[in-house]
């Protein structure tokens, strides 16, 4: 039988993982993350509308739809950071130019068909039929 008493025993770190003393990050183990005190008050994490900010860029009006995307992008950082507050700003902002990017696309078209259809009564007006 096998004396294990000479071998150095190691702190657990979860099951059946052992990690030595001093072993730095990286290297097998992984400090815990930032703990945030308990409490209803900070809930989920509020909906990034990433897709929203995507769908915005790629049918709608660029330049807003890409403020979208990148106040979407920031909704997770800011959150797990533990800056609530400016994690729900972003998301409701996100969700601001999203709309702004839909709206400005929905007045562009209707102007665009009004002038068409002008330009098409006036000129079945003017001509000789």
């Amino acid at each position: 039988m096998t004396d294990y008493s000479q071998y150095p025993q190691y702190p657990q770190d979860g099951p059946g993982k052992y990690v030595p003393q001093g072993t730095p990050a990286g290297y097998g183990y992984h400090p815990p993350g930032p703990q945030f005190p308990p409490g209803p008050q900070y809930g989920p994490p509020p909906e990034n509308n990433l897709v929203w900010g995507i769908l915005a860029t790629v049918m709608c009006c660029q330049p807003l739809g890409i403020v979208s995307i990148v106040k979407a992008s920031q909704v997770n950082s800011l959150w797990a950071q533990g800056r609530f507050d400016a994690a729900r700003k972003a998301a409701d902002d996100a969700r601001k130019f999203a709309v702004w990017s839909a709206a400005t696309f929905v007045v562009i078209a209707v102007a665009v068909t009004l002038f068409y259809v002008i330009v098409f009564i006036v000129s079945m007006s003017s001509s000789g039929y």
